[in-house]
């Protein structure tokens, strides 16, 4: 669209007289994500008709909106160069900008424990008094970011979605009578599922194999799941927003009213455990 105005750009380059080599103009197509809407004008309508929660939203792809969720200006800037540019329309896969963010954050990020759907486990024969200092890595793909303490007790919480009464064969999580490792700690087993008065999962009692602590000299012992957790006493609520796409089709901006295609799901918020 700005490429008729190149003669007005050269006009005024000769009206200066400047001295050659000249600044020069170079047009390319605006970049287009599928599942999104890079539009101003479109964008606008989202925060007035309040289907966001403002510019800095981070389900939108705005600077501020991707600041928001993290994403760095390296990211971006490997992002634009492994996109590179047309001057022809065309439609970028939104995964390759996710692929780009997850590289980023694998070489940098610190890694922690959280438990988004906290489920409560006893270790039934852990002394009640005791409690370890485990070592952790912040990242497991930088070996200078260090390692840091985390506590173990009797007491943990452990995710709802890695326990499952009936599961299926290639189930690896726990299971009543089923086995799993604790990240950078031991191996545990399920012996008994306490549940309230309306059948609710609301305490595993398992039981600890103290031989078989990660890092140790008897953790050679091996299971096929590991799982998160973090120490029931020690735990801090917080409050956790899980993101998805903002459009349920490929190509919002195709046809209809793109606010017709607005994800009802693209926002979760949880009460975790970190």
């Amino acid at each position: 669209e700005f490429e008729v105005h190149r003669p007005l750009y050269e006009w005024i380059l000769d009206a200066l007289e400047l001295p050659r080599p000249r600044p020069h103009q170079y047009e390319f197509a605006r970049l287009n994500l599928t599942y999104a809407i890079m539009s101003k004008r479109k964008l606008i309508q989202l925060v007035n008709d309040k289907l966001v929660n403002g510019w800095d939203d981070p389900r939108m792809l705005t600077i501020s909106g991707l600041r928001r969720r993290g994403v760095t200006a390296s990211a971006l800037r490997a992002f634009a160069y492994n996109i590179g540019i047309t001057k022809y329309p065309s439609m970028t896969d939104i995964a390759v900008l996710e692929y780009t963010m997850r590289n980023e954050f694998n070489r940098t990020a610190a890694r922690r424990l959280a438990v988004l759907r906290p489920i409560k486990v006893v270790l039934t024969n852990y002394p009640e008094d005791r409690v370890e200092e485990l070592n952790a890595v912040n990242n497991p793909e930088d070996p200078n970011a260090g390692a840091r303490k985390v506590p173990f007790g009797r007491e943990l919480f452990i995710d709802r979605d890695d326990f499952m009464e009936t599961p299926s064969p290639k189930y690896f999580r726990l299971r009543p009578g089923g086995e799993v490792r604790l990240k950078y700690a031991y191996i545990i087993k399920c012996d008994e599922v306490v549940k309230d008065d309306h059948s609710n999962v609301v305490e595993l009692r398992c039981n600890v194999d103290l031989e078989s602590k990660s890092g140790g000299a008897t953790s050679n012992r091996k299971v096929k799941g590991t799982i998160h957790w973090v120490s029931a006493p020690h735990a801090l609520d917080a409050e956790v927003r899980l993101y998805d796409r903002l459009f349920t089709v490929r190509e919002p901006d195709s046809s209809g009213d793109f606010k017709s295609f607005i994800n009802p799901n693209s926002l979760e918020v949880l009460n975790a455990k970190c």
